[in-house]
């Protein structure tokens, strides 16, 4: 821990008189497996998050955990520091994550006004070092849906998580009740309890929003106090408030005039509560209104923090994207296909290019169980090509410059729980909840544990396994990657490799594949794609400028093209790819395509098409 560090924290505890420095945590070594360029804070750079050797880095993973909105076991992701440490691991060797969306409560944080609990404190941050331990880096977010669960009465059909009781205490909110509400999401704007205590936080009302920062800074001060610096250089920043929206408007005022006035200055403030409690160098993770960027035209509202200015390296354009409309039953009749929702999520980069940072899609994903789960094979497909790339799989080869940047994103949801949950609904000891995600009806966690207690995807492990440009050294111009996932017994094939490059379409043949197209910067770190478990390393091929090789070996400095281990002890791999100069355009084809070596002769043919393509294209 650095002397200025350490000095700012003694500081704090002075005055905000919760903390104790007794309690800090000694340095430890870095995750297992680690190379001499892992374990490095990110910052936010020329709109790209950056590592300490100036690569940009793409964060996939999950959101840990939907159990935090339940009381089952107190406002935390896991029953235990045992579970958060299994689900670390299967999310790194199953689910090919390398970060985590880490849920907070506040009703738990502050369960008495103006009185932080620190036992809550200290099993978040057990929970939450499982998952740095496994050198999977965090971002924590003060959660809440429909504001509270205490606005909900014990026969409601809904419920809702984030402010304390003494919060809807201090409201006086009228009875709640959204009418026909078919889903949970229509309390947002119809449920007059919901509406009016959002509108009350967000004018400060009875010092509401004060509270909350001063419980804000107090979590982050004993985050920063309680691990250890390796620990801390995992946790990327902060995301505030879940889903803002204003409940309702003040006369005349707009969406766009509300982010303006009211959620834009709630940022700056969070911001300087993120300074004081030294997370000074990471970068808050602020979500524009919640309808900016609906896919149902009826419920879209102007935002987007159009009137932040340029939100630079302090703050990351952080937001959603659900597809409504797939969701809705109605208005989407058949399934996701290619390119989707290209439009969507170029919405998303084109907003961050505005403001000169970076973006992260930092909840998406669809139901796994009900009426419109036969589309989620398709809709998780779109949605993951869409992260990877701007462009239809159609388009992608005949002008993939246009491809854009790698977008970061962590999927709804991660929980071990699923369908095991035992939850009293709003306190109803009469109506407990087992089935999905024991909340509001959803079920949309990709993982949970089976009879004997194993950690089982339910979803395609080719959906979720997937190789991606985890750390580029230099500048990504475009990358795509062909999961071949199946919706039920079909492989959905969206981006084939084109009979304009016969060699490597031979080389692919019916195997999974991604490329990646950079230019190298002036670091001496590789670029680095994460390997999935069905690319075994005695069966991978990649094929590159750098280098072309079947089964590659285990990476040393001298090696163009090899495969070591993830950071973190769980068995997950990745390929690393060595250059050594500046400014020089570089690609790299892996597929598992092949299960015994291939030719020289494709070898080299597959790399002179590529040399083509690429000479042709950037």
């Amino acid at each position: 821990m650095s002397n200025i560090r350490a000095r700012l924290i003694v500081v704090l505890v002075v005055l905000c008189g919760f903390l104790s420095v007794a309690g800090a945590q000694p340095a430890t070594a870095a995750p297992s497996d680690s190379l001499w360029f892992d374990g490095t804070s990110l910052t936010v750079q020329n709109g790209r998050f950056t590592d300490g050797q100036g690569r940009e880095v793409v964060l996939r993973g999950y959101n840990v955990s939907g159990e935090t909105k339940l009381e089952e076991n107190g406002g935390l992701p896991f029953a235990s520091v045992a579970d958060a440490k299994k689900s670390a691991t299967a999310l790194r060797a199953l689910g090919g994550g390398n970060s985590v969306r880490f849920l907070l409560s506040w009703a738990h944080a502050e369960p008495v006004r103006g009185q932080v609990d620190t036992a809550y404190l200290a099993a978040v941050t057990d929970q939450m070092r499982a998952f740095l331990d496994a050198g999977i880096r965090v971002y924590p977010d003060f959660h809440q849906d429909l504001y509270s669960r205490y606005l909900f009465n014990t026969g409601s059909w809904y419920t809702g998580d984030g402010a304390p009781a003494w919060v809807v205490d201090a409201g006086g909110y009228p009875a709640e009740s959204c009418g026909i509400c078919l889903f949970w999401g229509q309390n947002i704007t119809q449920n007059q309890a919901v509406t009016k205590a959002q509108y009350d936080f967000w004018h400060n009302k009875y010092g509401l929003q004060d509270a909350f920062l001063t419980t804000a800074r107090t979590v982050m001060s004993y985050l920063a106090q309680h691990l250890s610096d390796t620990e801390f250089a995992g946790v990327v920043g902060f995301d505030p408030y879940n889903e803002p929206y204003a409940g309702t408007y003040d006369s005349g005022q707009t969406s766009r005039a509300w982010e303006r006035d009211l959620l834009w200055p709630f940022y700056v403030k969070f911001r300087a509560r993120m300074d004081a409690a030294g997370w000074q160098a990471k970068p808050a993770l602020v979500e524009p209104n919640l309808f900016w960027n609906s896919n149902i035209d009826s419920q879209k509202q102007e935002g987007g923090l159009l009137d932040a200015g340029t939100l630079g390296p302090r703050y990351v354009l952080n937001t959603h994207f659900y597809d409504q409309k797939a969701i809705s039953g109605i208005l989407m009749w058949g399934k996701a296909g290619d390119g989707q929702y290209a439009t969507d999520f170029g919405t998303v980069r084109d907003r961050a290019s505005a403001a000169q940072s970076a973006a992260v899609v930092s909840e998406f994903g669809h139901p796994l169980s009900g009426t419109v789960s036969d589309k989620a094979p398709t809709v998780l497909k779109a949605m993951y090509q869409a992260l990877d790339s701007r462009l239809p799989g159609a388009s992608w080869w005949d002008k993939p410059a246009s491809s854009g940047p790698v977008l970061s994103g962590t999927q709804w949801q991660w929980d071990l729980y699923n369908g095991r949950h035992h939850e009293a609904m709003n306190g109803n000891p009469g109506k407990v909840l087992t089935s999905g995600d024991a909340w509001n009806d959803e079920d949309l966690s990709a993982v949970r544990l089976d009879d004997s207690g194993a950690v089982t995807l339910r979803q395609d492990a080719r959906l979720l396994d997937r190789l991606y440009p985890a750390a580029t050294a230099g500048t990504a111009l475009a990358f795509t990657y062909e999961d071949r996932s199946r919706d039920g017994s079909t492989t959905l094939t969206w981006n084939p490799v084109p009979g304009s490059l016969p060699n490597v379409s031979r080389l692919v043949g019916s195997g999974q594949y991604g490329l990646l197209v950079w230019r190298s910067g002036s670091g001496t770190a590789p670029t680095e794609l994460h390997l999935p478990a069905s690319f075994p390393s005695s069966a991978t091929t990649v094929v590159s400028d750098l280098a072309t090789v079947y089964a590659p070996p285990s990476y040393t400095a001298s090696t163009p093209v090899g495969v070591a281990p993830e950071p973190g002890g769980t068995g997950s791999r990745r390929v690393l790819l060595t250059d050594a100069d500046s400014g020089v355009l570089h690609y790299a084809l892996v597929t598992n395509g092949t299960t015994s070596a291939p030719s020289t002769d494709l070898l080299g043919a597959a790399k002179s098409e590529l040399a083509a393509w690429v000479a042709a294209h950037f």
